[in-house]
């Protein structure tokens, strides 16, 4: 059941994205920005965390959980130092998973000779 869970959530997640992609004049990269933004703020209210633990990946594998693991990141290192925290806990929260993706893509761009586009 708990893969049924991740997929139905993370495309339901996916399908209002592309709706808002669609049907809107975002742009994407406004868009991303609005996803990590809003999971932060569910976050923030106490929203995500329960459909994370609901759906695992299916909600902590979109930009939704990107501003999730910001938020939680933030909050850790707000209790541990403050102030100073707010700048400092969601760098050190999401450190891994961004310096994975810069690896990881530098290692593809090696392997598959990236062009530019005519």
């Amino acid at each position: 059941m708990d893969y049924i869970n991740a997929f139905w959530v993370g495309g339901l997640i996916c399908a209002i994205t592309q709706i808002l992609l669609d049907k809107t004049k975002l742009l994407p990269g406004r868009v991303m920005v609005l996803l990590v933004c809003l999971g932060a703020l569910l976050s923030a209210i106490g929203i995500y965390q329960p459909l994370t633990d609901f759906a695992g990946a299916g909600a902590s594998v979109p930009l939704l959980g990107f501003g999730n693991t910001l938020w939680k990141g933030m909050k850790k290192a707000i209790d541990q130092d403050g102030f100073m925290g707010l700048f400092s806990g969601g760098f050190t929260a999401c450190a891994v998973g961004v310096s994975g993706a810069l690896v990881f893509s530098y290692i593809a761009s090696w392997i598959f000779k990236p062009k530019m586009k005519d």
